[in-house]
């Protein structure tokens, strides 16, 4: 009776493995937030350097002549900075972004919604660079997004 015994409780502990196991498998797992999407700070640095580089030598921005200016006075190094912060914070990442807030940064420059519009275009050029996938490209720009107002001046 003793082996009877033994033989059942095995295959019950077995079959509830099993059960557990395929009930595991077909739930999805756990959203990772978009930082840890982006390749944490690593690939969000990787994008914003290209970033900004783009920003810095785009011939339509530095039509503008504050934001020509703008380039002495906050050299790409720190930008770059500033934005990996930004970005890392805003995605779920543990950065504290330090810097300005986005109307206080951008308003004496004067930025026009065309030169919001050349802005997102080089942000897309970079993550369709480094491959980032459309739905993280989507809630990048839905939170950029966010910023225009305190970013583009009204006129």
């Amino acid at each position: 009776m003793n082996i009877l015994r033994l033989i059942l409780v095995s295959t019950a502990i077995t079959l509830g493995a099993l059960f557990a196991s395929v009930v595991a498998a077909q739930q999805p797992a756990a959203q990772k937030s978009l930082y840890e999407r982006l390749g944490g700070l690593k690939g969000i640095t990787v994008v914003v350097d290209d970033f900004i580089n783009r920003l810095v030598a785009n011939d339509e921005l530095n039509k503008n002549p504050a934001i020509s200016a703008g380039r002495k006075s906050s050299p790409s190094p720190y930008l770059k900075f500033q934005v990996s912060q930004m970005v890392c914070g805003v995605t779920g990442g543990p950065c504290n972004y330090t810097g300005k807030a986005m109307k206080e940064a951008h308003a004496h420059l004067g930025i026009s919604e065309k030169e919001w519009g050349v802005m997102a275009a080089e942000f897309k050029t970079s993550l369709d660079k480094f491959e980032v996938p459309a739905a993280e490209q989507k809630e990048l720009f839905d939170i950029v997004g966010t910023t225009k107002a305190d970013i583009v001046a009204s006129k």
